[in-house]
């Protein structure tokens, strides 16, 4: 099955998270390995639910222009960076966060999935998956959940994900 060949809106993306146990990942784990975890089943699987808004997804680059006295042209320094982080935004309603609330401060696996048409997790959690998408993994922590209050719109929160490790992707479940 190949990859979404075509532009649409990001209506069908989610980021499901792997709550079982990921010890037996390998060190540098490939697209295979993660998906072997999220094909597993739909009881170790937890979808973030409404999400409102999805950050940039991917590794960034590590580079940084350095201005250098007395010249023109600035330089390129590549560096160590701090882990990356992101910050998802859903539509808050508290009994369909409580799950996420318990995997708080827990490493687990994580799989962002953009898709054409709708996608159950319990499709997710098949072994084919007929319908065209594309997938990244990744191992984080979901460190806070961030509620706001809103007089005037839905109250939101921000789910903050520290990243732990690269990410691997695009992938497809075929």
């Amino acid at each position: 099955m190949a990859h979404i060949s075509t532009l649409d809106s990001g209506v069908f993306s989610y980021l499901d998270i792997f709550k079982g146990d990921i010890s037996a990942l390998p060190v540098a784990p490939a697209a295979g390995d993660f998906a072997a975890l999220f094909n597993g089943g739909a009881a170790d699987t937890v979808r973030m639910p409404s999400v409102r808004e999805f950050p940039a997804i991917g590794n960034a680059a590590n580079i940084t222009n350095v201005p250098v006295f007395g010249q023109k042209q600035s330089s390129q320094v590549s560096g160590q960076a701090d882990a990356p982080t992101m910050d998802v935004t859903v539509n808050y309603v508290p009994s369909e966060m409580e799950e996420i609330e318990t995997l708080k401060k827990q490493r687990v696996a994580f799989r962002f999935m953009m898709a054409r048409e709708e996608v159950t997790v319990a499709e997710g959690a098949g072994a084919t998956l007929t319908k065209e998408n594309t997938e990244f993994y990744f191992v984080g922590v979901i460190e806070a959940v961030q509620v706001t209050p809103s007089l005037t719109d839905a109250n939101t929160a921000v789910v903050n994900i520290s990243i732990k490790g690269d990410f691997v992707g695009p992938a497809t479940i075929a």
